[in-house]
């Protein structure tokens, strides 16, 4: 208990399951789902990516953006458009459930040769994501945003992220002992 309360072990944690930060600009910004709270509610770590992705979008280095994830992709799609992204510029990816089906599915829609792909999502998943998207033949760099960093700054907070951690890590370890 007071390893996840007091230390710095969730930092190194998820500074060890982060992918390093990537350039913030390309042709293609993929943002990732995550989960939904209702049939027409973005759940909190999709609520976050695609905030992080309108605000990406808003710098300007971008030609498209790419949300992907069965049944939270329109969702983020609409966020993204109500937040500055052009509709004609957005591409819903609706069938993938799982991080590998995204990096599958996601390099079917950027065809052969897509430009430079960036891939946003949680801090804690982006290392598996980008991995699981280089293992489907897409050369992306990573643009991990701070989502579990930013909740380790409350105690209140450092049990979620310390079960998000673990939920993480065991995904990991299934992905890299699938070669996935």
């Amino acid at each position: 208990m007071l390893l996840v309360t007091l230390t710095p072990v969730l930092r190194w944690w998820t500074n060890a399951l982060a992918s390093s930060w990537g350039p913030d600009s390309g042709d293609v910004l993929v943002v990732l789902g995550n989960e939904s709270y209702a049939p027409d509610t973005l759940g909190i770590h999709s609520y976050w990516r695609s905030f992080y992705g309108a605000l990406v979008w808003r710098t300007g280095q971008f030609k498209r953006v790419v949300v992907s994830g069965k049944d939270i992709a329109p969702l983020m799609a609409d966020f993204l458009a109500t937040h500055g992204v052009p509709r004609d510029v957005i591409v819903v990816e609706n069938k993938s459930n799982t991080t590998r089906e995204n990096a599958l599915e996601v390099e079917k829609l950027l065809g052969p040769k897509p430009g430079r792909v960036v891939v946003l999502t949680s801090d804690y998943h982006s290392r598996r994501a980008l991995r699981a998207f280089q293992r489907a033949g897409v050369a992306a760099t990573g643009l991990p945003y701070p989502d579990a960093r930013k909740l380790l700054g409350s105690w209140l907070n450092r049990w979620t992220v310390f079960l998000t951690l673990t939920d993480e890590t065991v995904r990991t370890i299934w992905y890299t002992a699938h070669g996935w």
